[in-house]
């Protein structure tokens, strides 16, 4: 794959960063999938290989305190948002020292600190949580922005068009991403709707939509920031058609039969992660010594990620009943004159 030289937008630190993050995305990613053949964890387990440029860019052009949401492909968000993937992979195992205390599994990572509101198991049920939590921050006056990720998949669910509806009647400072990846499970764009361009999706609600080259970080990092800007401003929600490509199954159990190699083979020939990496040798932005410990970092993470997973605890039998209920600071029934 060959890049031209040329004047770049992004500083070397950008896109040594880029480099970094997807590239650690992929081998965890990688780890993940040879360590659930071995059985060391059990569930469910869908990857996230090819997918990098679309969650960092998202993540690049976030600000701090906006919230991301997104389904239950999510090993890689709380990377790019900057988690050690030991404890994403220590939730995989169904450890306490897990993102979710190893109650969550793959499908359900959480992490307070960098605003990551969860993956969900629920086929587009986050599409409505992810304009709650944009509500809320309308409510309360920031400028925050909920980037809520979903599957081309999910789009066919009738929670994103109630989900539409309110986002622009109230102009919720929400950007809905769609990882376009071309398949929901085994099933085409082209089989499931006579529309196959998803921005159409928001015409009905005049919400602005723009397709996006899911393959090119860079593009992702500016449709992203076009809209969150948008978002601030008081303007409303966009929708997003982030045109990407997973190179592995839908999950680990699918033997991807709806697809031929020549296909995987022409989206790998437009590998997120090459292109970044070319980008850097053909700008002469880092040389062969410092690409080789960025591959080392990334090396030593996973391995320190696996020996932390498999070290660490085994929830104890209490946590059963721990985070079920929530204790309110007030009585469940107010003290006054109707009260019988």
């Amino acid at each position: 794959m060959a890049t031209r030289k040329k004047k770049l937008k992004y500083s070397t630190e950008q896109y040594l960063k880029w480099y970094e993050s997807m590239l650690l995305m992929r081998k965890i990613e990688e780890k993940a999938g040879q360590l659930y053949t071995m059985q060391k964890f059990g569930g469910f387990c869908h990857l996230y290989i090819g997918q990098e440029a679309v969650v960092a860019g998202t993540a690049s052009a976030a600000n701090k305190d906006d919230k991301h949401m997104t389904a239950y492909r999510d090993h890689a968000h709380p990377i790019a948002l900057g988690v050690h993937p030991k404890y994403m992979m220590a939730e995989l195992y169904g450890k306490s020292t897990g993102m979710s205390k190893g109650k969550g599994g793959s499908m359900h990572m959480f992490h307070k600190e960098v605003n990551l509101m969860g993956g969900h198991g629920i086929v587009g049920a986050q599409i409505g949580m992810g304009a709650g939590i944009a509500f809320a921050e309308k409510y309360n006056g920031t400028t925050n922005v909920c980037y809520t990720s979903m599957g081309d998949g999910a789009t066919r669910q009738g929670m994103l068009h109630e989900t539409f509806n309110l986002a622009m009647l109230w102009k919720l400072p929400v950007v809905f991403i769609i990882e376009n990846n071309n398949y929901a499970m085994g099933t085409s764009v082209e089989r499931t709707s006579n529309v196959h361009d998803l921005t159409k999706l928001a015409a009905s609600y005049e919400m602005p939509a723009e397709a996006v080259n899911g393959m090119r970080v860079e593009d992702v990092h500016e449709a992203i920031e076009r809209a969150a800007e948008r978002a601030r401003k008081g303007d409303g929600p966009t929708l997003l058609d982030i045109r990407t490509y997973r190179y592995k199954g839908h999950s680990m159990s699918d033997p991807q039969k709806y697809r031929s190699k020549e296909e995987v083979n022409e989206f790998k020939e437009q590998d997120p992660i090459l292109w970044v990496l070319n980008t850097i040798k053909q700008n002469k932005l880092a040389t062969d010594e410092e690409l080789d410990a960025i591959t080392k970092r990334v090396k030593d993470m996973v391995e320190e990620s696996v020996k932390f997973a498999e070290e660490s605890p085994l929830p104890e039998g209490k946590e059963l009943y721990e985070d079920v209920y929530v204790e309110p600071d007030y009585p469940y029934v107010m003290d006054n004159k109707f009260r019988p």
